[in-house]
């Protein structure tokens, strides 16, 4: 029987790169979806694969059951577990790969992008001249701002490092602290997330999607937060209480929300944050550049190759 493999990223897909040749060279059956698929699809995609090369496909226990017994492996693209089943994949013996230190300089720039857009109103201007005006609003600097990182961990000390460039206060948390790179770059170190979120100006999420971590934004965190205080979050939406920072952008006490994420993707129309005149969204493309596509998908194919070979590498899951 051919080895057949669905691929369902759709910045691979559309990505000229090196990762396409690669691909090609294993000489695998390739079915290519576009994704991310919710359960259902995939459901009915399940028992036909002997890998899925994936992003942010619901891989639920329900799909990798039904994807057994043909199913040998999971090789994610990108590092966000959280929409696979890492559990029941371990418990079934189904390894999953993911690609660790591919993003993390794309991320952290567009961190950037979304904090620049807030405070110089980068939205409101565009449109004013696009439409014929040149309407003016004043905006803020970032030099000498703090801003607090939840989660120091690839993205989190990029976005440390060009915060310091841009002459930013840094405060941070994470459960493991990286004293050295603290010191190097002038990193203070919260005890808490809660220090963080009664001291910034700016504060940029970049944390896994845990059971702590969900809703950890919500109208009880916000409350403790300064008033004006900006949010970023290119982690994952669901660590954002959508109805609590909708309230909260509204009465202002939160100036400004920066996401290339939400609770649900793609959003349902009237999503709450899309036309907010607070907020500026982006799809999920925060690890879309031709540099970072081209690293993700050689990591998950050469991950790939590996396992093909024998060879367990990147693994996610250990059993």
């Amino acid at each position: 029987m051919t080895t057949r493999v669905l691929l369902t990223t759709t910045s691979f897909q559309d990505t000229p790169g090196a990762h396409h040749d690669m691909l090609a060279k294993l000489g695998v059956e390739v079915v290519r979806e576009r994704g991310p698929l919710p359960e259902s699809r995939m459901l009915e995609l399940a028992g036909q694969f002997d890998a899925f090369l994936c992003g942010d496909d619901a891989i639920t226990a329900a799909v990798i059951d039904k994807s057994l017994p043909r199913l040998r492996v999971i090789s994610k693209y990108g590092i966000g577990l959280d929409k696979i089943d890492v559990a029941h994949a371990t418990a079934k013996k189904i390894p999953v790969l993911f690609t660790p230190g591919v993003n993390h300089t794309t991320v952290a720039e567009h961190t950037f992008l979304l904090l620049l857009a807030l405070e110089k109103n980068l939205l409101f201007h565009t449109d004013s001249t696009r439409s014929g005006g040149w309407k003016r609003k004043t905006g803020h600097e970032l030099l000498a701002k703090t801003i607090g990182i939840v989660g120091l961990g690839r993205i989190g000390k990029e976005v440390a490092i060009r915060a310091r460039a841009f002459g930013m206060e840094v405060v941070a948390f994470d459960v493991y602290w990286d004293e050295a790179f603290a010191a190097q770059h002038n990193v203070r170190r919260a005890a808490t997330k809660e220090e963080i979120f009664q001291t910034a100006d700016y504060i940029s999420l970049h944390t896994n999607l845990t059971p702590e971590t969900r809703d950890m934004i919500n109208a009880a965190t916000i409350a403790t937060m300064k008033k004006g205080v900006i949010i970023l979050n290119c982690a994952r939406g669901e660590i954002v209480h959508t109805a609590d920072l909708a309230a909260a952008l509204d009465s202002g006490h939160v100036a400004g929300y920066g996401a290339d994420v939400l609770d649900a993707e793609p959003p349902p129309a009237g999503h709450p944050l899309l036309n907010h005149p607070r907020c500026v969204i982006t799809p999920h493309i925060g690890s879309r550049t031709y540099e970072s596509v081209v690293r993700q998908a050689s990591c998950c194919i050469a991950n790939y190759k590996s396992f093909l070979e024998g060879k367990i590498v990147n693994q996610a899951n250990k059993f």
